[in-house]
């Protein structure tokens, strides 16, 4: 990794239910993440905070649902475009973007901002499998409909906010996976999206895992975009996330996977987000920390 790193900062809580998220950039910041990359030799710029409207005074319903439940989507569509072109700045540039959320909802943005000029893989790190449509989700949350939007299913075809044709399916692959909505079960078994649950985690562990992944994230493109939902951390180890799950990855598996990343795909990797700290929630900045290390290693940080 030898190119700038330019943080961006994305305050974004439309997309769930619980308030907290937006102060995720912030405690990400004071976490120390700029200090910690420039201290493994990494050129780091804070390129600021996108402008995300606040809810308040805002009706959730008021911009149409896409056929089913999809809250906030006028201004959710308008914060991802704003993301995709700043990553698309960021990248023309010849910088990496780290994109700090926020709610998951803000991966739409860079998801299109990375795949803009060539096929993508993606490594998706999370606990749920956020492909709901508006038509299969229980909430209207859209930080639950990410990959089903960048995939262009259901009512997201052809929407140029959030379709991006230059993400195949097969070349999606989410890891950590530990709970799923019956609409999500059904929607991943008729893609080719792949799949790895903590159990397989459990049974093969870790850098198997995360070497086959890559695999097949990078199989016959040339980028990789890398998303990082905190709570793809047991709730333990990460306590101030958005929607926490028991039973996720542990503190060393999670340094493993990020470490093993950058081994194998530092080259291929074009853009990296960490969503999901939720201050309100957490113990002393302990995920917000935790967040910074894990994006180090992802970036190169190591013991020795």
């Amino acid at each position: 990794m030898n190119r700038p790193v330019e943080l961006v900062g994305v305050p974004m809580d439309l997309g769930a239910d619980r308030r907290g998220v937006d102060m995720g950039p912030s405690a990400i910041r004071y976490g120390g993440l700029a200090d910690q990359l420039e201290g493994i030799g990494l050129a780091c710029r804070d390129g600021g905070d996108l402008t995300v409207p606040r809810p308040e005074g805002l009706d959730p319903d008021a911009s149409g649902q896409l056929g089913g439940k999809a809250k906030y989507l006028e201004e959710t569509q308008t914060v991802c475009r704003r993301l995709a072109d700043r990553v698309r700045s960021i990248r023309e540039e010849g910088n990496f973007p780290l994109i700090l959320g926020g709610d998951h909802s803000i991966a739409i943005g860079t998801g299109n901002g990375c795949s803009h000029d060539g096929e993508t893989g993606v490594l998706w790190f999370d606990a749920h499998g956020d492909i709901n449509t508006p038509a299969t989700t229980p909430s209207g949350n859209i930080h639950g409909m990410p990959v089903a939007a960048l995939l262009g299913r259901g009512p997201f075809d052809g929407q140029s906010w959030a379709h991006a044709p230059g993400i195949p399916a097969s070349n999606v692959v989410q890891i950590g996976i530990r709970t799923l909505d019956d609409g999500e079960k059904t929607a991943l078994r008729e893609t080719d999206v792949t799949v790895y649950t903590m159990t397989d985690i459990d049974e093969r562990g870790i850098t198997e895992i995360v070497n086959e992944a890559v695999d097949i994230a990078t199989h016959g493109v040339d980028k990789l975009y890398v998303s990082l939902d905190m709570d793809f951390l047991d709730p333990d180890e990460a306590p101030g996330v958005g929607t926490p799950v028991r039973g996720g990855a542990s503190y060393r598996e999670a340094h493993a996977a990020m470490e093993l990343l950058y081994e194998k795909a530092a080259d291929e990797m074009s853009a990296l987000d960490v969503v999901e700290v939720n201050p309100i929630l957490d113990e002393h900045n302990r995920t917000a920390e935790l967040a910074c290390e894990l994006a180090a290693s992802a970036l190169g940080d190591r013991v020795l």
